[in-house]
């Protein structure tokens, strides 16, 4: 089924049977050890393993005050609060465990399977393996850190960490196929199967609410969503809606990093034809999306690096509810949209944007919005099957 250490490979379709007398086969163990239990994707990610037949336990960090006694049901223990761009912190987090683990090792006692999501949380679920010989352990690597391109003894440091763990894990999960190929691609020491699991939108009672479409004309109203992690991304909306005074809104919604920002409300407020909603939760999506005729899913942050190979949740989720991307044609992103001839796929933001919103016209608007209608459902909506064939990959099935 999995045949060469760095090719990327996407679970085999698994058909879900609900005949009464279909076989209950005992429920797989898993230690999921992660860098945010308050990260929306980690509740999406538990929630798939839970309809695969898994029984899962969350053990990690936070990144804010609030301290989550379960995730999607299933138990969530707490390591301690970490914060955004402070690496040296976070990796004492990391020491701190690893020299005095009983805690963790406690909530993951029984696991057969140890899941590190992000290079953190992989040092920890390395730790509880070791509890555990005959446990699997897998990678799941979101985004790629700049230490691990950069060329400082500190950058160094944490690439000879990687290359070691690399070593000893049974399976690596990456969201985009770039980070396969530009990245993994270039370690060695990586000996394990690559398995490519999307961040689609979760669908497991049913499809996901239609969106009317919002009507076709100004003011166009553009939504950046998700992680708010781009500073460049913000004076690129806010200076666009400035120019355009009253053809272009901007609405924001999320949960933005203080270290990039030291209080976005209060910007977004002092911007015109901006407004920020907050955060929100994944049963908000569709109303949210609902109110923007585009997404933004142009990502400067780490700009050359990781922002180059990423596939954001924005995408899925904008495309799935009828909003139209808008990417960088020289990124993953802008790639993905335009082997489905959707979204708009621009050049250079700077250059291309103000003639875009200078001459477009409603039939020019519907004609976008069919072409991200016509983007097959299987890519962008992850069901039963997804989280089955997810499982059987994570438990070497």
């Amino acid at each position: 089924m999995i045949e060469a250490r760095n090719m990327v490979l996407r679970p085999p379709r698994v058909e879900a049977s609900h005949h009464p007398l279909r076989p209950i086969l005992p429920m797989t163990r898993i230690a999921y050890l992660v860098h945010d239990l308050n990260d929306p994707a980690v509740e999406r990610r538990v929630r798939m393993l839970v309809a695969g037949g898994a029984a899962p336990v969350v053990i990690g960090f936070r990144r804010s005050e609030k301290v989550p006694a379960t995730i999607a049901g299933v138990p969530a223990f707490d390591l301690g609060r970490t914060a955004d761009a402070r690496l040296a912190q976070r990796a004492g987090a990391v020491l701190r465990n690893l020299v005095r683990p009983a805690p963790m090792l406690a909530a993951a006692a029984g696991a057969e399977i140890v899941i590190g999501r992000n290079l953190e949380a992989l040092a920890l679920a390395w730790r509880v393996r070791r509890a555990s010989p005959g446990a699997r352990l897998v990678y799941e690597c979101l985004d790629i850190h700049r230490t691990l391109l950069g060329s400082t003894p500190a950058h160094r440091a944490v690439q000879a960490a990687e290359a070691w763990l690399l070593r000893a894990i049974d399976l690596l999960i990456v969201s985009s196929p770039a980070f396969a190929r530009e990245h993994f691609a270039r370690r060695p020491t990586l000996r394990a199967p690559t398995l490519l699991v999307e961040n689609k939108v979760l669908a497991l009672d049913g499809p996901p609410p239609t969106v009317p479409a919002r009507p076709a004309g100004g003011p166009w109203t553009i939504g950046w969503l998700g992680n708010l992690r781009c500073r460049k991304t913000f004076d690129v909306l806010r200076s666009l809606a400035r120019r355009h005074a009253g053809q272009v809104e901007v609405l924001i919604a999320g949960r933005p990093s203080p270290a990039e920002f030291a209080d976005l409300p209060a910007e977004a407020q002092a911007a015109p034809h901006v407004r920020y909603l907050g955060p929100y939760e994944a049963a908000d999506l569709p109303g949210i999306y609902a109110q923007c005729h585009f997404a933004w899913a142009i990502d400067y942050f780490e700009q050359g690096l990781n922002s180059r190979w990423l596939l954001p949740n924005r995408l899925y989720e904008a495309s799935r509810f009828g909003t139209v991307p808008i990417a960088l044609g020289s990124v993953e992103t802008g790639r993905w949209l335009a082997r489905h001839g959707a979204g708009v796929v621009l050049d250079d933001a700077h250059a291309s944007l103000d003639p875009l919103f200078s001459r477009l016209d409603p039939e020019q608007y519907r004609t976008m919005r069919a072409a991200v209608a016509a983007i097959p459902r299987e890519a962008l909506i992850a069901g039963q099957t997804d989280c089955d064939a997810l499982v059987a990959v994570i438990a070497g099935r």
